[in-house]
């Protein structure tokens, strides 16, 4: 019976640890360099330092990101060859910021409006086979932090 209790109790440890070594070492999440910082997502919810969500209903936005077709308009352009982000990029920098994106708004998070058309906040141009429209908008929100200081630091 002992057996069984300690085979128990080591089973689920051994997921996580399994789980949590998969989702550190092997996955590989988009990042960018902006200035000083490194900006990554990450699927892991509470070590996210900005948690992001996403709106079809604009009125909801806390922002709004355009989605163009011309490189040399958008505020952010991310063109790839779909072998991925560089991963030193955000290794070696030690200022590194992580983004979530959330099912659902989070308290004081960025909830963003994604559309082909205006007005919007930042723009955004993609042409990647790893990097998604969602994820290029939740990392040019997360390189920029919170919308709402942006706005307070222009007034």
């Amino acid at each position: 019976m002992l057996r069984f209790k300690i085979l128990a109790s080591v089973v689920p440890l051994l997921a996580a640890a399994v789980f949590a070594r998969a989702e550190i070492g092997s996955v590989s999440h988009p990042c960018i360099a902006v200035g000083e910082i490194s900006v990554e997502l990450t699927s892991l919810f509470w070590t996210a330092g900005m948690h992001v969500a996403f709106t079809e209903d604009p009125a909801q936005a806390t922002v709004r990101v355009q989605i163009t077709d011309d490189a040399d308009a958008a505020d952010f352009a991310l063109v790839d060859d779909g072998l991925g982000s560089e991963p030193e990029t955000c290794q070696a920098n030690p200022s590194r910021r992580l983004v979530s994106i959330a099912a659902q708004p989070v308290d004081g998070g960025e909830v963003i409006y994604l559309s082909s058309e205006g007005p919007a906040d930042y723009r955004i141009y993609v042409r990647s086979k790893s990097v998604s429209l969602r994820e290029a908008a939740a990392l040019i929100v997360g390189a920029h932090g919170s919308h709402h200081q942006l706005q307070a630091a222009s007034l």
